[in-house]
């Protein structure tokens, strides 16, 4: 099952309690307070896991409580703190404090960690609130509860290139021939009902690319699956905008555009602008060359790069994994080293 949105409970640690005890040996005299102090309680951790690619696991276990710490203990003995708890979550992943909507972390990375609930500081035993007037003081402090909190995870997958486009008209079938991928086929609409991954190879460069299910009018308002899935093309640099110009589709590709362009803009109008290839998809099922040169007259009006390809036949295939290349590529930012040196600079 993929799971790309969960909403978990997690709960810190609470801290251990100041102990009250006194030195009672025979031979220390007015020993004095001895109380030791409370540990700390465990934090709540969430780490950025590379073998995790769903929020699955969570999906049936949603609550999640470190240990608290424990009491101080006499003869000055501080107690143990709290075991904290480590969350895994997959790239891509957002946390949403689910009470007020703040943006706690988003996990960009492989190995990055975020404390998402603080355990408890433990309290003071009895040593400490002695005086030279007080010298055998009774008075302690208790542990201060960890933080507590109700999250919204939401996952976006992390890839270079979204295909983008009605159901049906062959994103599923263009995934499996430019990669590894092996996504479900078949000749019925919504036949993908989750986003799929796969790894291109373009030369010596390779790049990651998403068929997200088919989107439909209405999708920003969550008819189909769009709703569900629009968020997995956020993060993309590129976006291929499949159109099926064969003649069994039974629908106009230009129009087909123009809805899909708008679900793009209606859900964040940064994704209608992000860098596109227009692919008219299907063209060894295409008699009609007018409908093809239609779909190259629109992309010539909107200023895209336009390819005709056969997924069956692999026309133009190969053309298309360079092309992607060296649009993903022209975008990358610039080098950690270079942000370092101009930092070291200022």
């Amino acid at each position: 099952m993929f799971i790309d949105e969960v909403r978990i409970w997690v709960k810190a640690g609470d801290g251990g309690n100041g102990c009250v005890a006194f030195r009672r040996e025979k031979f220390v005299p007015r020993g004095g307070p001895s109380g030791g102090d409370g540990g700390r309680g465990g934090d709540v951790e969430m780490v950025a896991s590379s073998h995790h690619n769903t929020l699955l696991h969570f999906r049936f276990n949603p609550e999640h409580k470190a240990e608290r710490g424990r009491h101080g203990e006499g003869s000055n003995r501080t107690g143990r703190d709290g075991a904290g708890v480590e969350l895994p979550v997959p790239p891509g992943t957002v946390v949403y404090d689910e009470a007020t909507g703040e943006v706690l972390h988003d996990f960009a990375h492989a190995g990055e960690r975020f404390v998402v609930a603080r355990g408890g500081r433990g309290g003071r035993g009895n040593q400490h609130f002695a005086t030279p007037t007080h010298q055998a003081p009774t008075e302690h402090e208790d542990g201060k509860p960890g933080e507590e909190r109700r999250l919204r995870l939401e996952l976006k997958l992390l890839a270079d290139v979204g295909l983008v486009g009605f159901p049906n008209v062959g994103k599923s079938t263009l995934i499996s021939r430019i990669s590894a991928a092996k996504p479900k086929i078949a000749d019925y609409p919504f036949t993908t009902l989750v986003p799929n991954l796969g790894v291109v190879e373009a030369g010596e460069r390779t790049y990651v690319v998403a068929d997200i299910p088919g989107l439909i009018e209405g999708a920003h308002e969550g008819h189909g699956l769009g709703m569900q899935f629009l968020r997995h093309v956020e993060r993309t640099r590129l976006l291929v905008h499949v159109l099926d110009v064969s003649d069994a589709s039974g629908r106009d590709p230009v129009d087909d555009f123009h809805v899909v362009m708008r679900e793009l803009g209606s859900f964040s109008p940064a994704m209608a602008a992000k860098r596109m290839i227009l692919v008219a998809s299907k063209c060894d099922a295409a008699r009609d060359e007018e409908t093809v040169e239609r779909v190259r007259e629109l992309a010539a009006e909107q200023g895209l790069e336009f390819l005709a390809i056969s997924s069956a036949t692999g026309q133009n295939i190969d053309r298309l994994k360079f092309a992607m290349a060296e649009a993903v590529f022209a975008q990358q930012p610039a080098p950690a080293a270079d942000e370092g040196s101009e930092q070291e600079s200022s």
